[in-house]
């Protein structure tokens, strides 16, 4: 099974990463240079020039130097383009996530752990910078665990599958490649070194994001937890006493909802419940029209906050752009100290702009969103659409 991409998009350039690749593939053309050598008794081929000898980790009597410039060597085409396609793969957007003074800080740190962890097993010399991006895989599955990657298979036939990209780090390159085959396949890999990496990679991003010294995101390991625990708290208000049929707590509904005068105040209640137990089960579709029906007894009517938002987006992604710019205005309205408000600020002015024709409310939407934005690419994205909106009055 070889990874072929994944479903990340980027925000921004990652011109670390790009730069790495090059200067690997530079140095490994300034240095290979297959010819035979006298070992002892016996002819051994030895892939690098001789004064290469000085910069490969020599594990029994290392010199600091080496622990860094051992990552930039490579004994074979297939060696150095292994490692760089994972590298390309997995640290584009670890890049995007650390900004490029903080990845190459990480890429070194990663190299030099894992040169440690190598040594201290073994006395033999070692290169590649297979520890290194180990480190950048490692970073990657905490960053972004709920990402998929497309895998190519063949068994009889060839084929493509999506897999979640947690899964395959941590079941196919970590378990199986370095931890099982290590038991019973000899050769030159460098097992201790990867898992070295991998092991780095995750404890030093945990580290960062726990400590706040890396902002946190939904998307990371942190944000996907705690999204998980929400859900779960949720549920269980379901299960209390006082529950309907729908596993839903008319009382509790009734509180959110706010009391609504009237022959409708039933469905209401009715209506916000089945909302509620549709988006458990991630119909969102059904949820999208149960909604639609709700502001037609209420146009008052707002969900709690992950529901609204689930509500809305679902509306953009399937092109019901009036639908969804109503449901991010009452998004806005009912939770303005939204951690990420800015985001929905921007979604709504591109709504209006692009779809809906409403030049003085994507204007009024696009400036706050651009006063507030830190991504340069998203302020840039307000600035292009302002102008737009200018030159069409």
């Amino acid at each position: 099974m070889i990874p072929i991409r994944t479903d990340l998009k980027l925000k921004r350039t990652p011109y670390a990463n790009y730069a790495f690749i090059l200067v690997n593939f530079l140095i490994f053309w300034a240095t290979y240079s297959p010819h035979t050598i006298q070992y002892g008794t016996r002819q051994m081929l030895d892939p690098l020039k001789d004064w290469t000898q000085t910069f490969i980790l020599n594990s029994a009597h290392p010199q600091l130097w080496q622990f860094v410039t051992y990552a930039f060597l490579h004994s074979s085409y297939q060696h150095i383009i292994g490692n760089m396609f994972f590298l390309y793969l997995f640290g584009n957007n670890v890049n995007d996530r650390l900004g490029n003074t903080g990845y190459v800080s990480f890429y070194i740190a990663g190299s030099i752990f894992a040169g440690i962890g190598y040594s201290m097993f073994h006395d033999t010399p070692v290169l590649g910078a297979s520890g290194a991006v180990a480190a950048v895989t490692g970073a990657y599955i905490v960053l972004f665990p709920r990402s998929v990657v497309t895998v190519v298979y063949w068994f009889v036939i060839i084929g493509t599958v999506e897999v979640p990209a947690a899964w395959f780090v941590l079941l196919k390159m970590v378990i199986i490649d370095n931890v099982i085959k290590s038991q019973y396949m000899a050769g030159t890999i460098a097992y201790s070194a990867h898992l070295s990496g991998y092991a780095f990679g995750i404890i030093t991003i945990l580290l960062l994001l726990g400590t706040g010294l890396l902002k946190r995101s939904k998307f990371d390991t942190f944000g996907v937890i705690a999204q998980w625990n929400r859900r779960r708290q949720f549920r269980h208000v379901l299960k209390e006493s006082g529950d309907d049929a729908s596993g839903v707590n008319i009382e509790k509904v009734k509180a959110a909802s706010g009391e609504t005068a009237g022959k409708s105040q039933d469905d209401i209640y009715r209506l916000r419940a089945e909302i509620s137990s549709l988006l458990l089960n991630k119909n969102l579709q059904s949820a999208a029209d149960k909604y639609s029906r709700l502001l037609s007894c209420d146009d008052t009517q707002t969900l709690p906050l992950p529901q609204q938002l689930d509500i809305a987006n679902y509306l953009m992604s399937s092109a019901h752009y009036k639908q969804a710019s109503l449901a991010y205005e009452k998004f806005i309205a009912g939770y303005p100290d939204y951690e990420y408000i800015e985001q929905i600020h921007l979604m709504l002015g591109l709504l209006y702009a692009r779809y809906l024709e409403k030049k003085e409310s994507a204007a009024k939407y696009l400036k706050l969103a651009k006063e507030r934005l830190n991504d340069p690419e998203q302020r840039q994205m307000c600035e292009i659409e302002l102008k737009k909106l200018h030159l069409d009055q």
